[in-house]
């Protein structure tokens, strides 16, 4: 029986994929080079992004930090507002807290982004905690944004929910499992190969899994 059910946030409880895809070519395009297909910019919805920058351009660390700051320039202003919600997923929330059970966001993405969404949209309530990493570097790491919230909650009857690869090793390092959603951004057969107990399809489908 899950006690304590972890979401990440991207790609899991709201699609942002449009204003993070934006902000990265805006980076991108800053720093001369073209990314005219939006789509190709899917793989930094979830994971650290100045991992990515450096994966995708070959760029060193503190050049991807300047392009993560030039990200940010632009998701700060007009990125915050390019997502929606999935569907199905707050009544899921609202019901597993009403059976006492701890649910809370555990995201790569910064604390004050994902707080601002969630008031902006009028979930500011929904979950019983909000953690992510810091704009000075604290909790770059998934495994460091879940092994705060155990330590708050505890790791007896802990899960991860997510979306990608990133979400299922972090819970790994932590020792809970982690339930994959299949309605985000992971390529086919990620979220299993990493590891992901389960694979949900559906918001029903997890609802499922978690409660029965």
């Amino acid at each position: 029986m899950y006690r304590t059910i972890l979401f990440d946030f991207d790609g899991t409880v709201f699609d942002t994929g449009e204003g993070i895809m934006k902000s990265v070519r805006y980076a991108a395009e800053a720093f001369g080079y073209q990314e005219p297909d939006l789509e190709a910019l899917r793989c930094f919805v979830g994971p650290p992004l100045r991992g990515q920058f450096m994966k995708r351009y070959g760029v060193d660390a503190g050049t991807a930090e300047k392009m993560v700051a030039k990200y940010r320039e632009r998701y700060s202003v007009k990125g915050l507002g390019e997502c929606s919600v999935y569907p199905g997923v707050p009544e899921l929330v609202r019901e597993l807290r009403s059976m006492g059970k701890n649910v809370a966001i555990a995201t790569g993405k910064p604390t004050a982004f994902t707080v601002s969404i969630l008031e902006r949209a009028g979930y500011g309530e929904l979950f019983d905690a909000v953690l992510g990493s810091e704009f000075d570097g604290t909790r770059s790491k998934k495994s460091e944004v879940i092994a705060e919230l155990l330590e708050k909650y505890g790791r007896d009857g802990a899960a991860m929910i997510g979306d990608r690869d990133n979400d299922v090793l972090g819970a790994k390092e932590c020792g809970i499992p982690c339930i994959g959603v299949a309605w985000g951004y992971a390529e086919p057969g990620e979220l299993l190969k990493a590891g992901a107990i389960s694979l949900a399809e559906t918001v029903d489908e997890l609802r499922n899994i978690l409660i029965g």
